[in-house]
Order: C-alpha cells, then structure tokens, then sequence
C-alpha cells in the first residue's frame, strides 16, 4: 500500500472518529444515530450526567404548572430517550393529562416504558418526521437534545408546529456546545434561533440556557394567523 494511500485512509478514520465523538453521527442520518443509541442505551442517563432534582425542578414543575391552563392536557415528548421528561412530571402532583412519549430507538424505548409504567405514560416507536399524528393533536410539545440529528431542523420544527394546538406550547433545545459549529447544518447561532422559531409560525418566544451544550426555549403557536403575522 502507498504513502498516499495510507495518508488516504489515516484521514478517513480521523473524519470517521471526528464524525463519531464530536457529532454523534449527525450527518450519518437517523437511523445511524438511532442504532448509536441502541448501543447506549443501558448507560444513557449516566453519560448525560441526569440529575433528577435538577430536572424535577427546571423541567418538570415548569411543566406541571403549564398542565394546569389545559383541562386534561396532552403533551407529546418527540425523542423522549428514557422518559426523563415523564419521569419528572409525574412525580411533582396528580396530573391530569397524558404525555405520549415518541422514540425511534428500540432499546431507549424498552427502558423508558419500564420507568414510566402508566396509562398516561404511553410510548410510541417513531421519528420525528413525520409524526404519526393529526394537525393540532397535543397542548405542548416538547423535543429536547433532539433537533440536531434530525435529517432537516427547520423540516422538524414546522412538523413539530403542525401537531401543536392553536395556543399551545413548543419546548424545544438547540445546541449551542463548543461542537455545534462543527454539526454544519444541525443547529443554529444562538441569535439566529429565535428568528427561526418566528419563522415557523411561533411567538412569545423565551431562550435561555440548559445544562451545558443547549439553549432552551419556551415558544407558543398563535390562535389565529393573523397573529402569527403581526395583525
């Protein structure tokens, strides 16, 4: 084999690794990253450092309060992982609601159904495009630390629109970390993303940091259209 046939090869496997531990597959599609997942999946909560009382407290009693302005709420949680979302809603108070936890990953989904064993827990196999479901289906729809490996995040955010009731809430992540330059057409500039949520139909819009390697951001979708558009 030649110097430059191994200088060839020395570059792929870098771009490979690169590929691997700083996007996480992202530019590999969904299903590459879904079977990176499958093969985490026991160690998911671990490597993302979940703290349940943090969540509980930034995450699930936000939540629990928005539950309460919708009379038997539904929320849909795209990329739901191991239902930590459920997982810290449910244990602030009685709700009334369901929350459907949506996961393409198999193994991600065995473990979350056994954490979140209830009737208003129930789980679905499914990307996120496109969703399984009607226009205007859910009151809140969460997506968190998902948009980034998705094929197309301004295709996802509109979907994830189209499922939201009229007055209801998006909470969604963009990433933000050290490595999001490097996830070229995954995420967006920090103050490009609220304009981008606008352009999907959003308003009311708040961001602000989680955790680490994310913004966090409240947006809701207008009544009518003609709020949507300034009238």
């Amino acid at each position: 084999m030649s110097w430059i046939a191994l200088g060839v090869l020395f570059i792929l496997i870098l771009l490979l690794f690169w590929e691997l531990r700083v996007c996480e597959g992202a530019h590999l599609g969904p299903r590459f990253v879904v079977w990176l997942y499958d093969l985490t999946a026991s160690r998911y909560d671990q490597i993302k450092g979940f703290d349940f009382d943090w969540e509980k407290r930034f995450l699930g009693e936000p939540i629990a309060d928005m539950f309460s302005a919708f009379p038997d709420a539904r929320l849909l949680d795209v990329g739901a992982g191991t239902g930590r979302l459920s997982r810290t809603l449910f244990s602030n108070r009685n709700i009334n609601g369901l929350v459907v936890n949506l996961e393409p990953s198999k193994s991600m989904l065995s473990i979350g159904s056994q954490l979140t064993r209830s009737v208003q827990m129930p789980w679905i196999r499914a990307y996120a495009v496109p969703l399984p479901f009607q226009s205007s289906s859910f009151d809140i729809v969460a997506s968190l630390e998902v948009l980034e490996f998705t094929p197309d995040p301004r295709a996802t955010l509109s979907e994830l629109v189209r499922v939201l009731h009229p007055g209801g809430w998006l909470l969604i992540t963009n990433r933000i970390g050290w490595e999001a330059p490097w996830m070229i057409g995954h995420s967006f500039q920090r103050k490009a993303f609220p304009s981008v949520l606008e352009q999907v139909g959003l308003r009311d819009i708040t961001v602000y940091p989680w955790q680490m390697d994310y913004d966090l951001a409240w947006a809701r979708k207008p009544y009518k259209i003609e709020e949507s558009i300034g009238g």
